[in-house]
Formats: C-alpha cells, sequence, structure tokens
C-alpha cells in the first residue's frame, strides 16, 4: 500500500529543463505542477476532515441535550441508532478519511515534491556558464536548490490548509453559533476582524525580515563554505583569526534578523492571546445571558465553549503557519534571483551534434571581453583571425592576461562570442550542441579539480563506458602507478579509493596526472593542453612527455604553457599580446626574428650566473638549454 502511494509521483520529472519564470506564482507553479493533482486531492480531504471534525461538535451539542432531557430506562432505545451512527463515524468514518489524506501527504506528496524542485533546479544550475559559478559560492547555490524546494513545498501545503481549516471552521462555527443564536455571531465577527488587523501589521513586517534572514543565511553558509574549501590557503597563511571574524561577521548580520523576528514574535503572542481572550469572554457572557432568558440550551452553550476554544487554539496555530507561510515564501522569492536566471550559454533551437573528421579548427574575426560590474568589458579580442590546420600542433605562448586560456575556455564555449565565429571541420560550434562540441575535445588543465568520487569514477569521466583494462592502460601511460597505493578513511584501496572534495587528498602532480589519464581514455580528436604539466617533477614530466606526444599523433593540439621548453617542439608556435597575435612559426624562425618569443625565451634559459659564450650561441640558434625556469 505504501509503495503504491509512493510510486504516484515521479520525483525525477523526465525531458529538457527550463529556465523558471521569475513570477512567485508561476515559479512555484513551475516545480508544482507533477503533483497539482494530489494536491487538490488532499485539500479535498482535508475539507472532509475538517467538516467531520465540526460535525462531531453538533453532535456534542446533541448529545448533552439528549442526557439533559431523556429518561434513563428509554434513552438507548430512542437515541441508540443515532449514537450507532456517531460512533461508527468516529471509529471508522474519521480514521479511513484520515488514513487516506495521510496516505496522500505523506507517501505521494511530502518526500516526493521538494525532490521535484531539487532535481529540476539542479538540472538548471548544471546548464548554467562558467561566469555564473565565477560570481557566485557553490556552497550559496547548493544551500538555494535545497531551501527553495522545501520553501515551495511548505508554501504551497501551508496555504492549501489554512484556506482549508479558515474556511471550513470559521463557517461551520458561524453556522452551528448562527442557527441556535445569531447574538452569538457577533463575538466571532469582531474576533474576525481583530485578527485581520493583527495579520496586516505583523505579517508584513515577518515577511520582510524572512526575506533579509533567508539572504543572510544563505551568506553565511557561503563564507563558510568558501573557508572551508580554501582550508589549504588559510592554513598556509596562518590567518585563522581573518576567517574566524569574516563568518562572525555574517553570523552577527544573521543574528540581527533573528533578533528582529523574535521581537515581532512576542509582540504578535501577546496580541493574540488578548484576542482570543475577549473572544471566549464575549462567546462565554452571550452564551450564559442567553440560557438565563432560556433562549437556548445547555447543549448549545457546550458547542459554543467547545468551538471557540477550539477556534482559539487553532488560531495561534493560523497565525505562526501564516508567518511560517510568508517565510517561506521570503524564501522562495531569495531563490527566485539565483535559480530563475536565464542561461548565459545555450543550444541554438537547431543546433545538431558536431562530426569532427579532420580536425580543422578557425578563429574568424574574434570579438570577446569579459563583462564588469560596471557594465563596461574587459576587451580581450578585438577581431583576431587563427587557422589551425588538421593535426596542427600549436602553441600559444604571451605574457598572463594576453588571452591564451580565453582562447581555449571560447573553443569549449565556456562563453559566447560578441562577434565572429568559432569553426570546426567547418561547424559553427555556436550552432551545434554543447555536449557534442565538448566530447569532441580532450583538455588537461593547470588547475586540476577532481569530483569527490573513487579514482576510477575520475578517469572513465571523459568515457563512460570504458573497462578497467581500458582504464588501467590509461593509468600506465599516465605513470599514475601511485593510485594502485592509495587507501581512503573508508579503507577502500587503488582505484576505488576517493580523492576527497575537489581531489584534496592527492597532490598536484597525482591530481595531473589523473587527469592525463581521464583525457587519455577519453581519447578526443581535438586536445588542449593548458599547463598540462606543470605540477609535475621532471622526472614524470619527461616520461608522460613522452605519452603525451603519442598521444598527439592524428590529433589537432593547442598546448598553452609557459615553460616553453615544453613546446618549443610543436609545427608552430602563435604568440598573443594583448589579444593580438603578434608573431607565428617555429621555435627557430622566431628566434632568428629576435622578437617577443625570443625576449621571453631569453628570460627563461638565460641569465642565470656562469652563462658562457658557447652556451649563449647555442641559445641564439635555436637550442635550448637543460634548464627549467
Amino acid at each position: 500500500m505504501f509503495r503504491y502511494f509512493e510510486n504516484l509521483v515521479n520525483p525525477y520529472p523526465p525531458g529538457v529543463p527550463e529556465t523558471p519564470p521569475r513570477g512567485l506564482g508561476a515559479f512555484i507553479l513551475h516545480f508544482s505542477r507533477p503533483v497539482l493533482p494530489l494536491l487538490i486531492v488532499m485539500s479535498l480531504l482535508t475539507a472532509l476532515v475538517s467538516a467531520t471534525e465540526v460535525l462531531f461538535f453538533s453532535y456534542m451539542g446533541e448529545l448533552v441535550d439528549w442526557l439533559a432531557g431523556a429518561e434513563r430506562d428509554g434513552f438507548f432505545a430512542e437515541y441508540g441508532w443515532r449514537l450507532a451512527g456517531m460512533a461508527a463515524l468516529v471509529v471508522i468514518g474519521l480514521p479511513l478519511l484520515t488514513l487516506l489524506q495521510s496516505l496522500i501527504t505523506h507517501q505521494s506528496i511530502f518526500g516526493n515534491y521538494p525532490m521535484i524542485g531539487r532535481w529540476l533546479a539542479h538540472r538548471h544550475m548544471l546548464s548554467q556558464s562558467m561566469a555564473f559559478y565565477q560570481d557566485e559560492f557553490a556552497g550559496r547555490v547548493s544551500q538555494k536548490v535545497m531551501q527553495t524546494a522545501l520553501a515551495i513545498r511548505e508554501t504551497v501545503m501551508k496555504l492549501m490548509d489554512l484556506l482549508v481549516y479558515v474556511i471550513v471552521y470559521f463557517i461551520g462555527a458561524m453556522l452551528l453559533m448562527g442557527s441556535a443564536e445569531p447574538w452569538l455571531m457577533l463575538p466571532l465577527v469582531a474576533w474576525l476582524a481583530g485578527y485581520i488587523a493583527i495579520m496586516k501589521v505583523f505579517v508584513p513586517r515577518l515577511r520582510q525580515v524572512s526575506m533579509e534572514q533567508a539572504d543572510a543565511r544563505a551568506r553565511m553558509t557561503g563564507r563558510i563554505v568558501d573557508s572551508y574549501s580554501n582550508i589549504q590557503t588559510i592554513k598556509l597563511f596562518a590567518d585563522t583569526q581573518r576567517e574566524q571574524d569574516y563568518a562572525r561577521d555574517a553570523m552577527e548580520g544573521f543574528m540581527t534578523t533573528v533578533h528582529r523576528q523574535m521581537r515581532l514574535a512576542t509582540k504578535l503572542t501577546v496580541s493574540l492571546t488578548l484576542l482570543n481572550s475577549l473572544l471566549l469572554a464575549g462567546v462565554a457572557a452571550i452564551a450564559i445571558g442567553a440560557w438565563y432568558l432560556e433562549a437556548v440550551s445547555l447543549g448549545v452553550i457546550a458547542v459554543a465553549i467547545a468551538l471557540v476554544m477550539r477556534i482559539r487554539f487553532m488560531s495561534n496555530w493560523i497565525l505562526w503557519e501564516v508567518a511560517g507561510l510568508f517565510e517561506n515564501i521570503g524564501t522562495v522569492q531569495d531563490g527566485i534571483n539565483t535559480i530563475a536566471r536565464e542561461t548565459e550559454v545555450k543550444d541554438a533551437s537547431h543546433a545538431k551534434s558536431l562530426e569532427v573528421s579532420r580536425g580543422e579548427i578557425r578563429f574568424d574575426a574574434l570579438r570577446f571581453g569579459y563583462s564588469r560590474p560596471d557594465g563596461e568589458k574587459n576587451r580581450v579580442f578585438d577581431g583576431m583571425n587563427l587557422t589551425i590546420a588538421p593535426g596542427e600542433k600549436v602553441g600559444l605562448i604571451g605574457r598572463s592576461g594576453a588571452g591564451k586560456s580565453t582562447l581555449a575556455n571560447l573553443l569549449l564555449r565556456f562563453y559566447d562570442l560578441e562577434g565572429g565565429r568559432i569553426l570546426i571541420d567547418g561547424q559553427n560550434i555556436a550552432e551545434v550542441t554543447q555536449e557534442s562540441l565538448r566530447r569532441q575535445i580532450g583538455m588537461v588543465t593547470q588547475d586540476t579539480s577532481l569530483l569527490h568520487r573513487s579514482v576510477r569514477d575520475n578517469i572513465r569521466y571523459g568515457s563512460p563506458e570504458a573497462t578497467d583494462e581500458q582504464v588501467l592502460e590509461a593509468v600506465r601511460r599516465a605513470h599514475a602507478e601511485f593510485i594502485f597505493d592509495l587507501v581512503d578513511h573508508k579503507g577502500r584501496r587503488g582505484l576505488d579509493a576517493h580523492v576527497g572534495e575537489r581531489g584534496v587528498k592527492l597532490s598536484g602532480g597525482q591530481r595531473q596526472r589523473i587527469a592525463i589519464s581521464r583525457v587519455l581514455l577519453k581519447d578526443a580528436p581535438i586536445l588542449v593542453l593548458d599547463e598540462a604539466t606543470s605540477a609535475l617533477d621532471s622526472e614524470v614530466e619527461a616520461a608522460i612527455q613522452e605519452q603525451l606526444d603519442t598521444l598527439m599523433v592524428g590529433k589537432t593540439v593547442i598546448a598553452i604553457a609557459h615553460r616553453l621548453s615544453t613546446i618549443a617542439m610543436l609545427d608552430r608556435l602563435i604568440v598573443l599580446d594583448e589579444g593580438n597575435i603578434v608573431e607565428s612559426g617555429t621555435h627557430s624562425e622566431l628566434l632568428v626574428r629576435n622578437g617577443l618569443y625570443a625576449s621571453l625565451w631569453r628570460r627563461q634559459s638565460g641569465g642565470f650566473l656562469g652563462l658562457d659564450t658557447e652556451e649563449e650561441g647555442e641559445r641564439q640558434h635555436g637550442r635550448p638549454l637543460d634548464v627549467e625556469s
């Protein structure tokens, strides 16, 4: 039975993820559609349960009158069937209604509903551009996804519960009391007016402080996660006090909102208690007066007092539910600012899969700049042209900020161009799917980041269908045999060992070799090496360089390196300066020109004490020295 109701909703809706709308109602509806029919059924069942409870109050009033006026000897003969009907409703009807309502609420909706929100929001977040994540804390984004999904569920379910209870109970109470004595309705009407006034005063304030609190909580969490993510840097500079102060500043901002919220809570509680006391006193006074004038029976007094006590307890619950409702609405609105952002880099509606047969890359009139907070652009390229022939091995050289890594990022379409085109075998990368583009490009970066999963999963990430034999071959070729000696804190060994968040348990060189293994296994026709061997020692680098030479055979290669000796043997070297190609040619040709490349080469291979004339001549004529910078 439980499994049937649990499976009524698929918590992982299929289909292409869409950008959620920015309007509050439309945003909530976007994540609620799969459970909307069940939410309606839940509300109808809640209304039936509430109506049944109101009916009990009516029965209790009648029971008091029966007991007051009936003779004991003939009581069961006269009222037996009515008592049996009441008992059946209490013992059988209400539990069955409650069971069905609980199955729909807890098995079908409660767990699945927020998971739908998390699934859809997470898929949309994965499609966001690199620029999005450069402006956001990872912890802040993940918290928004988790909190907003729960807040959507709480907002909708609280709203439906409140509407049902207020409508059913209040209307039921008015009808029961009004049918016996119209004057009994007067305190209820006055109470409702006072209740609405209290809500108008306090709820907007609670809503505002809740929104500020959600933002303060996210800021606090983001700062804490930022500290944990960069724990090595913090310890390296021995500045934990600064981190404590940085976190405490956010915590104090959060506590300011908490104190404001609790002050409002105290004022609200006292105001509501006073209003409820006036309601109880008013109904009791009118009921007793009506009984004294013989206008109502004892049963009516019992029902009136019981309903008022029920409304009194419910009013506290309702007001706090309303406060919680607006707190959740504040959380949802705060989440909209992060989750409902349009994806900057999108696949075109007519996008096809990229087919690479030769591997020619052409950068045609490239225009691109990074956006700044003030709306201006940090211009990187303004009309740059470059063609890389199929199978050509090209090295990109230049000072920091010249545009080398930006060119690689644009090739992978991490950012969209402002003008121009990038063509691979004549296909505009803006008109192919991003996934198919990146499947055709293998890349090893300087700052290698690994997933907190097993070594095997990390290596197979670019080729999920690879066998263990293929994984082991990639490990051997990348000289990453250290893997077989790894043991994690749970005792998992070798390829099964987990590497920690971002690979923190491994050295930079170890992470680099795993990354090279991953690219070797992927075996893509286009290869991008961005300081691929920068974290390796000389002996390992020399060994891996041989494997990279083998890997580059038949592939189009773009290699970025500050250590020029690692790319001097490539087919062509491109020297960039301020986003422009200032030199192009082989290592020997560029040395002869005695331009920027020759200057950089001399800076790395010369300038050491003891450099004699013969060595200087060798350097000038293209023979690199056995010296590393």
